[in-house]
């Protein structure tokens, strides 16, 4: 395994506050290489993790400075990936940037994110993307964030603009501790609430967003498969919710 920085003894050194990038990738050759580039502007360890993608996009980043590319060999969902590049991440920063590969984040709004960490806390930071209503921004996004939105909160979640954002930063090893049942998209769903509901602060920060067009754009949003997810997963947290406060006045 390629380390990122390595002093004279051969012992990691954390690098620029402890950060670390952790970009998930399922077949984005198209715009991954773009991505990568720009967050390594950012002088601090990249760590792709492909999730089984058979599209070849990742070949090559491993000769990169800084960067370090972990495969899944079959695809087992962005929670997943999410979850290996923490693992990973934990070794050598105490905090993770996630950014998806698809090419609608910009990076050079990380520090922007970093910046909002308050001296002496530890929240989660969301990138609260900007400009959602333009005419590029497809309909099952807008439609999307605001379905996520409403039943975040009726999970007891927190009340936040942006819930489907995958630009965040996430700190670290307390986000390896919730016990997260989904393995996909549900994830960054999934511990919003559960960070929320263990005191934990969501801190949201104006981030931009673009959509590449036509071909360029990979998305792997299925509006009848995600839905029914998404309802498994707040149709179960809404539960725990209720049997919590039921267990209160036992």
């Amino acid at each position: 395994m390629r380390s990122f920085s390595e002093n004279k003894d051969g012992v990691k050194k954390r690098e620029n506050r402890s950060f670390a990038v952790v970009i998930p990738v399922y077949n984005h050759g198209t715009t991954l290489a773009g991505i990568v580039e720009r967050a390594r502007r950012l002088a601090i360890p990249v760590i792709v993790v492909d999730d089984g993608s058979t599209d070849g996009g990742t070949a090559g980043l491993e000769a990169l400075q800084g960067v370090e590319v972990l495969r899944h060999a079959m695809n087992r969902g962005k929670g997943a990936a999410l979850r290996t590049g923490f693992e990973r991440a934990a070794e050598v920063a105490d905090w993770a940037i996630t950014m998806d590969a698809d090419g609608q984040h910009h990076p050079e709004d990380a520090p922007g994110l970093m910046a909002a960490i308050p001296d002496g806390r530890r929240p989660i930071i969301v990138g609260a993307r900007q400009g959602m209503q333009a005419g590029e921004v497809p309909w099952t996004s807008r439609f999307g964030r605001g379905f996520s939105n409403f039943w975040i909160r009726a999970s007891g979640g927190p009340a936040i603009s942006d819930t489907q954002s995958g630009f965040r930063i996430y700190p670290l090893p307390e986000s390896l501790a919730f016990r997260i049942a989904s393995g996909r998209y549900q994830f960054e769903l999934e511990i919003l609430v559960k960070a929320h509901w263990s005191k934990m602060p969501i801190i949201e920060v104006p981030v931009m967003v673009t959509y590449p067009k036509g071909r360029l754009r990979v998305s792997h949003f299925r509006p009848f498969v995600d839905f029914m997810r998404n309802t498994h997963t707040f149709t179960r947290l809404i539960t725990r919710r209720l049997l919590n406060k039921a267990a209160i006045f036992l």
